[in-house]
């Protein structure tokens, strides 16, 4: 092995952070870390998605707070916005990659509005309901495994990540967007949504691990990974659930669990929220900020990305032997 991959190996072994999705109980910020060097254990990751629910609420890890089932629903019609008006440009003949499909949702919106969508999801619950839901799409071919291991095939004019990322140490986030530059189109973009922090960088430990971001810190890495960020934008329809998830958390936390009464408790709480909708997800963060305090303290964006005009060619030849080298190792990621 040349010294370069040599060192590009050692690089692997470290997490480097740089200048947070609801959480259920057992999703403890106990074993956060900020702004230390700290790798994801990928075992872990697979383990937490390979029981979640197939629902809508699984996915947007909303299960466990009382909430209506059609509060997943609801925030979904939410983003639905926000997604076709990035996607409203592209072609209707192009094709679509969907990494991380969760139960298929979104590869279901893109087979309607695209000629063909490839879907890649590893958790075997949530495959198995994004199998059964776009069965009846002949234009979509779903694979189950891991996106660091995927080779895609051909080309794609979008490429969805939802809520990938964060659960990628920052080498493999580069990894795998430069493993993406190849099979783009030409004005292709990337779309991606993301929960994300105010500042710096904060990685949980223990069962439930995650990589939660600053958007600085995210342009930072889809920059060293060879892409322009177009746009950014605020995932208003994910805020109100959010803070409805914060505030029950806050509940469960000061209040015996025989007493938590979540089927009342989570329904009161996210109906009161959300009769509130959109103006209290500025007017609450607003007035609480004066008083110092950060809430929610998750929020998420999305980013639309197209591969750097500006690129050089060795930051290309880098990327390459970087992706060439994590395909040669063992990888059981999300």
């Amino acid at each position: 092995m040349a010294p370069d991959d040599q060192a590009l190996v050692s690089r692997r072994r470290i997490f480097v952070t740089m200048p947070m999705r609801c959480q259920e109980s057992g999703q403890s910020e106990g074993g956060a870390a900020v702004g230390r060097s700290l790798q994801l254990d990928y075992s872990k990751v697979r383990a937490y998605w390979g029981h979640a629910k197939p629902s809508m609420l699984g996915p947007y890890m909303m299960d466990g707070f009382g909430f209506p089932a059609s509060a997943g629903r609801f925030r979904f019609r939410g983003e639905l916005n926000a997604v076709a008006e990035a996607v409203k440009d592209l072609r209707s003949s192009i094709s679509v990659l969907d990494f991380g499909s969760g139960v298929g949702a979104w590869t279901e919106y893109f087979a309607q509005r695209f000629a063909n969508v490839v879907s890649v999801e590893a958790s075997p619950t949530l495959y198995a309901a994004l199998k059964d839901r776009c069965s009846r799409y002949p234009n979509v071919v779903t694979f189950g495994g891991d996106v660091l291991s995927f080779q895609p095939k051909g080309r794609f004019g979008l490429v969805f990540l939802g809520g990938l990322l964060m659960y990628l140490d920052e080498h493999d986030v580069r990894v795998l967007l430069s493993k993406l530059v190849s099979c783009l189109e030409p004005d292709a973009i990337v779309l991606c949504r993301e929960s994300t922090i105010r500042q710096g960088t904060k990685t949980l430990q223990g069962n439930y691990q995650v990589v939660y971001r600053s958007v600085e810190t995210y342009q930072s890495i889809f920059s060293a990974a060879g892409f322009d960020v177009v746009s950014v934008e605020a995932n208003v329809a994910y805020l109100y659930p959010q803070m409805a998830c914060e505030l029950v958390k806050k509940w469960k936390a000061r209040v015996p669990e025989r007493f938590w009464c979540l089927p009342v408790i989570g329904r009161l709480v996210y109906w009161g929220l959300r009769l509130g909708y959109p103006w209290n997800t500025k007017l609450i963060p607003r007035l609480l900020a004066k008083l110092g305090r950060e809430f929610p303290v998750l929020t998420n964006h999305f980013f639309v990305l197209r591969p750097s005009s500006h690129a050089t060619v060795a930051q290309r030849e880098a990327s390459v032997r970087s992706a060439r080298i994590a395909e040669e190792r063992p990888l059981s990621a999300c």
